[in-house]
């Protein structure tokens, strides 16, 4: 079994406030983030994200939203799952619930989104071409489809987490 909680090997996004977002690394030039000469920017368009998942256009590809609040965020690739902290003492202990929240999670309706391959997640915020100079993490995942369900779960009395799991479809 993995351990997550071993220094180094978990990495968490964190945001200034806002939505994270998941943006495919071949269209991260055209997300400006909070900066643009529209009325509305990219940020503010990711903000208007009802839920705790959504897809936004940018280029030729969308993106991913997580939103509902700007929780610490990392990804368990043996889970193929975002894992958005809640509350919990420790990391140890947030990364221990993961399986229970897994098995018992009420998920919300799924949506499904294509991607080209890896993701960058980072504060949507910020422009995807200063992404990687800030807090931010690479998801390597394969070209295709993929079906996104999301759900916040409560895997112990002191211990609360989302879950936003990706299936290849």
């Amino acid at each position: 079994m993995v351990r997550y909680a071993e220094p180094g090997a978990v990495e968490w996004v964190e945001s200034g406030g806002g939505p994270l977002i998941a943006v495919p690394e071949t269209v991260l030039p055209f997300w400006a983030g909070a900066d643009g000469d529209e009325t509305a920017s990219d940020y503010d368009r990711a903000c208007e994200i009802d839920g705790f998942v959504g897809l936004l256009p940018v280029g030729d590809c969308a993106a991913l939203v997580l939103g509902d609040e700007p929780a610490s965020t990392a990804f368990l690739p043996d889970h193929g799952t975002f894992v958005r902290w809640g509350a919990a003492d420790s990391e140890d202990e947030l990364l221990a619930g993961v399986p229970t929240a897994l098995a018992t999670a009420a998920w919300e309706d799924e949506v499904h989104w294509t991607v080209p391959g890896p993701v960058v997640l980072f504060d949507a915020a910020w422009p995807g071409t200063d992404s990687t100079g800030t807090d931010h993490v690479r998801v390597v995942l394969d070209p295709g489809r993929y079906a996104v369900r999301a759900a916040q779960v409560q895997p112990g009395p002191e211990t609360w987490l989302g879950l936003v799991q990706l299936r290849r479809l």
